[in-house]
């Protein structure tokens, strides 16, 4: 589905005239000065270009339409913050930038959802046993003792199963 809908704005965007090299140069020129309708038109024929550089960082961990959205920030920055030099250069280090900035957030993201799962299991397994040697549930302030964590740690974990459950299409009621 995704890919789906970033073959259609791949699409959209080829239909869109790219900038000649002297386009780009007087549009650039215009822009510095505010022209308004100068910027629309480098956005709009340097955005393929952009959408190009970010074809580089699939497969890291960004899906395509984040790889999209972060090529089309990368372009706004770079044409908005540009004074002199060479605007392709600049895309090309915005986005970059940009990639390498949202691949690490992916990452530090599936860290953590990974984290909260083992949290999790152990949690459920600490509960069990507990179970199993009290001859009853154990209490948040049991659990958060032998788990060496706050209360207040141990009833995070537990509304996030429970959050989890509620959302889940298979979960007993």
């Amino acid at each position: 589905m995704h890919d789906d809908v970033y073959q259609m704005y791949l699409e959209e965007v080829r239909r869109i005239p790219a900038c000649t090299p002297q386009e780009e140069e007087g549009l650039c020129r215009l822009v510095r000065a505010g022209d308004r309708k100068a910027r629309e038109r480098l956005l709009e024929g340097m955005l393929y270009y952009a959408l190009e550089l970010a074809r580089n960082y699939k497969g890291r961990g960004l899906s395509v339409g984040d790889l999209a959205q972060e090529a089309n920030l990368a372009l706004i920055l770079a044409v908005d913050q540009y004074q002199s030099g060479d605007l392709r250069e600049q895309i090309g280090a915005m986005v970059a930038k940009n990639m390498k900035a949202a691949i690490e957030e992916q990452r530090r993201e599936c860290q953590v959802a990974e984290e909260l799962v083992a949290r999790v299991n152990v949690l459920k397994d600490v509960s069990k046993i507990m179970a199993e040697e009290l001859g009853r549930e154990a209490t948040v302030e049991e659990l958060a003792k032998k788990m060496k964590m706050t209360v207040n740690e141990i009833k995070g974990i537990m509304k996030l199963t429970l959050d989890a459950m509620s959302v889940s299409p298979d979960a007993e009621i």
